[in-house]
């Protein structure tokens, strides 16, 4: 918007100013949840001429940055739907992603954990993660290897929240698949984490 504009009408939405307030958390929000940079700035854009749509309808009611992200959000639920629509995913997703080698295969203790593989104390609060930069740096390279419904569900269900009925809802799933799919992260994520973080030379 030029400044004749903003002269003229004060209260009018600033997508520049929104981009230059707001632009850089917006896509790393999107970028964490989506792990494509092309598909994350596709759905900040798309975020930012919804509320230039919808500005009328926001009155500062909450911080602007609060209200941006409600937007984006949706916006992104809605690239989870596009893309649940098109792929073609196995009947049960994550059974091809089962880390078998973590259990034992028979015997008295069969579908225990193997010994190297056993969770380990990770002796911090998911509080006191949070607050670690380093620690989310490595949480985004163990998502890379699942595959990206898996990684949506989980981030979906531990990140945003969302029930598993609406998890199912967004990624055309059922709840049984969903279940599968969060235990193939969980076992997956766990595991890389302790070896890239919690295990790791000089950690204590």
């Amino acid at each position: 918007m030029s400044q004749e504009q903003r002269a003229k009408d004060p209260q009018a939405p600033d997508a520049e100013r929104w981009v230059d307030e707001h632009g850089d958390y917006l896509y790393r929000y999107a970028l964490f949840r989506l792990r494509d940079t092309a598909q994350a700035e596709d759905v900040v854009q798309e975020t930012l001429l919804a509320a230039l749509q919808a500005y009328a309808n926001y009155m500062g009611r909450g911080s602007e940055r609060t209200w941006l992200v409600g937007i984006l959000k949706h916006k992104i639920m809605d690239h989870f739907r596009r893309a649940s629509r098109e792929a073609q995913a196995p009947a049960v997703e994550g059974e091809e992603f089962a880390h078998e080698e973590f259990f034992r295969p028979a015997g008295e203790w069969a579908e225990h954990w193997q010994t190297e593989y056993a969770p380990a104390d990770w002796q911090a609060s998911p509080a006191a993660l949070v607050e670690q930069g380093e620690f989310w740096m490595i949480f985004q390279d163990c998502l890379g290897p699942l595959p990206e419904r898996i990684a949506s569900a989980f981030l979906l269900r531990e990140v945003d929240g969302l029930t598993s009925e609406e998890i199912c809802e967004v990624l055309s799933i059922k709840v049984n698949n969903l279940w599968v799919m969060l235990h193939r992260a969980r076992l997956h994520l766990r595991h890389c984490l302790e070896l890239n973080w919690f295990k790791r030379p000089g950690k204590v």
